[in-house]
């Protein structure tokens, strides 16, 4: 039986072809589809005492006051969400949460806090936010660690300024600025 001959130009002249082929594809990139990133401008309307708080103490550390002065207390958060810093201003969600004073010295707090929105652009969506919060700081940042609807996904970051804080009614505005990738 005779064995089959390739001829050695042919065989080299494949064997080029596949190897540069293979090259290629291994180099070659898909375009990726493009992050969008956008920034919204929130105001959280704070308050801690009286019959309309939106902050309260709900336990620590037995025999200590709980406040945010005071490691080991937990405080649960429900603050409307405001497009402007006006207490009129129009509501398009709720800040749900937990706030932990996690450092010895008090000036850390553990925040997770989920921000819920009920307008109708994004109702039924929302962004978690999660990280530590630098009490004796004017700005904190927390990260944006998740979403849900239109927000799914979503990473990024979420900046906290206190714009105004009235002692006699203890009450605050805070800005928040979320910056995220979706």
């Amino acid at each position: 039986m005779a064995a089959a001959t390739v001829s050695t130009p042919f065989s080299i002249s494949m064997l080029m072809i596949f190897i540069i082929s293979m090259v290629y594809q291994a180099h070659a990139q898909l375009p990726l589809p493009r992050a969008r990133q956008t920034t919204s401008v929130f105001y959280l309307q704070d308050v801690t005492t009286g019959p309309n708080a939106t902050v309260a103490a709900v336990t620590g550390i037995k025999g200590r006051d709980w406040n945010y002065n005071t490691f080991g207390s937990i405080f649960v958060v429900d603050d409307p969400v405001m497009l402007g810093p006006s207490p009129s201003s129009t509501v398009v969600g709720r800040a749900q949460g937990l706030m932990v004073v996690s450092s010895h010295d008090a000036a850390n707090v553990n925040v997770v806090l989920s921000i819920v929105f009920s307008n109708s652009q994004y109702s039924g969506s929302t962004l978690e936010l999660q990280g530590i919060s630098r009490q004796r700081e004017n700005y904190k940042e927390l990260s944006v660690v998740s979403g849900t609807g239109q927000f799914r996904f979503a990473r990024g970051y979420a900046s906290l300024q206190t714009v105004v804080y009235d002692p006699q009614t203890t009450r605050s505005i805070i800005r928040l600025t979320v910056t995220i990738q979706t």
